[in-house]
């Protein structure tokens, strides 16, 4: 089904219910994946205390690491880096 530009003005956007960090972000996407740690680990070549310091937002993610792990976890790495990022409805482009 698609849906018309119309039809879009029916749907409201989903109110926003709790502040996520960037630490946070790679462990929810990471467990939406089925992966632990290790396995992140090892298919990213991070070493696995590096992802629970990241994870637990004891140390930054980064601008290489964050690509890194976006591969592995097939997302775009904005997801990981700005899991709280909103576009703002009056901005124009």
């Amino acid at each position: 089904m698609i849906i018309g530009r119309n039809e879009m003005s029916d749907f409201r956007p989903a109110k926003k219910r709790i502040d996520v960090t960037v630490g946070e972000s790679v462990k929810i996407i990471r467990e939406l994946q089925g992966m632990s740690q290790n396995d992140l680990s090892k298919a990213s070549g991070i070493p696995q205390s590096t992802i629970s310091a990241i994870e637990n937002d004891r140390i930054n993610l980064g601008v290489e690491r964050a690509k890194t792990l976006a591969r592995v976890l097939e997302c775009h790495p904005a997801v990981l880096v700005f899991p709280g990022w909103r576009i703002n409805s009056d901005v124009r482009h």
